[in-house]
């Protein structure tokens, strides 16, 4: 079963439904069988680091509310993120564009890495407070995971990846995803947000028999005729 999921490092519900869904794939009696593939979607892609301006000033100016709105909105998510074992510090995020980060993913897909990058940039934006955008940051993240570094300042210091990245949002718009993050199971099902684990738990059990309908579950035992003509 291949799934695919649309997300972006700086979308807090994407991170939470990363660890939903994982949840439930983690009791999925087939899981080693599933594969992920990360896709990328740039919520504001013209977003630029303005120094000093805060998480919460930049919610304030998106959602057109006051400052002590931003901040409540904000610490409500951060509660929602506990709820999974998630540790939010808003106070100290670095607001950037993701560019570079997507790219630098679709790297770590051709080396088998895309997965483990994935989760440390979301922990180090969400928890660290660090520059997801920034070449040494970048570099450095990428390493922890297994990355060569040389290759990844040759991807960073250059535009590769970058058409896989507006393919990803092009593909994003084909398939019906509005918002993030969106999760395709085998490019027939569908499942938009951060949804809860006995959901996810029910479309892959569903997928997984559409896919195996010979798989017949329980084994009941009864009076039966074989091909060869007894019956007992």
């Amino acid at each position: 079963m291949k799934i695919e999921i649309w997300s972006d490092i700086v979308c807090p519900f994407c991170y939470i439904g990363k660890r939903k869904f994982e949840i439930a794939l983690a009791a999925f009696p087939a899981k080693d069988e599933v594969e992920i593939e990360w896709r990328s979607f740039q919520l504001d892609p013209a977003m630029q680091n303005i120094p000093g301006k805060s998480v919460h000033a930049y919610l304030a100016e998106r959602k057109g509310c006051s400052l002590e709105e931003a901040k409540d909105m904000n610490n409500m998510m951060s509660n929602v993120a506990k709820e999974v074992g998630l540790d939010y510090n808003f106070d100290i995020a670095v607001i950037n564009n993701t560019l570079n980060a997507h790219r630098l993913l679709h790297f770590a897909k051709t080396k088998g890495l895309q997965s483990e990058l994935k989760e440390r940039l979301f922990h180090a934006y969400y928890t660290e407070g660090k520059d997801v955008s920034a070449i040494e940051s970048l570099s450095a993240l990428a390493s922890e995971v297994g990355l060569d570094k040389e290759e990844v300042m040759q991807v960073l210091t250059s535009d590769t990846f970058k058409n896989e990245v507006e393919l990803d949002q092009y593909y994003a718009e084909q398939v019906g995803a509005r918002g993030v993050p969106f999760f395709v199971f085998n490019n027939k099902f569908a499942v938009s947000g951060a949804q809860p684990p006995e959901l996810f738990s029910e479309v892959l059990e569903k997928v997984w028999k559409d896919e195996h309908p010979d798989n017949i579950e329980g084994d009941i035992t009864g009076a039966v005729c074989g091909p060869d003509g007894n019956c007992d």
